[in-house]
Order: C-alpha cells, then structure tokens, then sequence
C-alpha cells in the first residue's frame, strides 16, 4: 500500500509529464502571441460614489526584447511540453491572429 506522501508525490510528478500535441498547442498560443509586441490593457470608469477609476496594464516578454520569431517560440514551447513538434507551423494556423 503506497503511503500518503508517496502518493502525493507520485500525482505531482505524473503533472509534470508530457501533454498531447494540441494541449501543448493550445498553451503555447499564447505565448508565441506575446513576442510580436508589448501588450497591455487599459480601462476608465466610474464607481457608484462619482469618483473617477483608472486601470493600466502592460506586459513585455524577454522573448520580444531578444527579437525572437514567434514561430520559434511556439515550434520550441509545443516541443518542451509535448515531446513532439507541432501539427502545423504557427503561421498557417487559422486560430494565429499575430
């Protein structure tokens, strides 16, 4: 009978290991989308009190700033998570919007 900690050790490193190809695609979308530029978000309202509300995010990856080609990084971050290459390149996925 497996102990506890040996069980919970046993489920944690089972986590780390390889994902499918699409999960990896999936999560590495995004990633590759973060190369091609800073990213942020902004927003401006007002609360119920009348007092004026202002939100500013941005986001710049070390990926941008050592201008690396998103292709690479998603063909790279599909590779580290699934053991595999992608299905298809970046740029001729219908769901890239780079």
């Amino acid at each position: 009978m497996i102990g506890r900690g040996a069980a919970a050790a046993l489920l944690a490193l089972t986590a780390c290991g390889p994902v499918s190809v699409e999960q990896a695609e999936r999560q590495c979308l995004g990633r590759a989308y973060s190369t091609t530029g800073p990213h942020g978000e902004m927003g401006v309202g007002v609360n119920s009190e009348g007092n004026a509300l202002a939100r500013f995010k941005m986001g710049v990856t070390s990926d941008y700033l050592m201008g690396r080609d998103p292709s690479a990084v998603f063909d790279q971050c599909v590779y580290q998570k699934s053991g595999q290459p992608p299905s298809q390149p970046l740029y001729s996925r219908s769901d890239w919007k780079g």
